[in-house]
């Protein structure tokens, strides 16, 4: 039996895996001392998709604040944290010469800011298009929720680079499709029984050092 290809790339989730709080989204959301419950039920149960997801959350904001505008989200997510061993996983990574994503259904506010302070190769993350000085008017989904898989295969393929040679981490059910199209697979501080049984290899401390020896051994 031959030796797998050596891996390239590792594809993560960002919610609840690179930064330590479980949804960016919710972070607006507790910022205006209010929840999307309801919207989220209804998105889980294939009542509505992710365009109208983000549409509801943004009418709840508006609520609160009627011209609300990517600096006031910037604001709101400026001080969540990163994950422990975030920095120096990617230094490892970088290190062994690795390409690294994002590939995330959270606010691309805040994958862009992950992008800059982890030297990120590639973010992929959901945000809101805007008018008359960042006003949000509608969102924009990069990442459907439900179909992480689709968007890594098409990265890797503009990447040149193989699920064999790819791994992925995530902390969620809806990180089983970057698992599907990957290599190696982790489960990352796991949030539900889904993401473990699908994962290669699972770890449950919330300190990405842990994933130095698995993934830049």
């Amino acid at each position: 039996m031959t030796d797998p290809p050596p891996l390239r790339l590792v594809a993560f989730d960002m919610d609840g895996t690179l930064v330590d709080v479980m949804s960016s989204w919710a972070e607006v959301h507790r910022h205006f001392r209010d929840n999307n419950d309801e919207a989220l039920r209804a998105f889980m149960s294939d009542q509505i998709d992710d365009v109208e997801f983000t549409r509801r959350d943004l009418q709840l904001w508006r609520r609160h604040k009627p011209d609300i505008s990517l600096g006031d989200l910037r604001r709101i997510l400026a001080d969540v944290p990163l994950m422990p061993g975030a920095r120096e996983l990617f230094e490892a990574l970088h290190a062994k010469g690795l390409r690294t994503a994002i590939v995330s259904g959270g606010l691309d506010i805040l994958a862009e800011r992950l992008q800059k302070e982890l030297s990120v190769d590639v973010a992929l993350a959901n945000g809101f298009e805007t008018e008359n000085g960042g006003r949000l008017v509608r969102g924009i989904i990069r990442v459907p929720v439900k179909r992480k898989e689709q968007v890594l295969r098409e990265l890797q393929t503009r990447m040149r680079i193989g699920p064999q040679e790819t791994a992925s981490v995530g902390n969620s059910e809806i990180d089983v499709g970057l698992f599907r199209a990957s290599r190696l697979s982790v489960a990352f501080a796991p949030d539900d029984e889904l993401v473990r049984r699908h994962a290669s290899v699972v770890v449950e401390e919330r300190d990405l050092r842990r994933l130095i020896p698995i993934l830049a051994p």
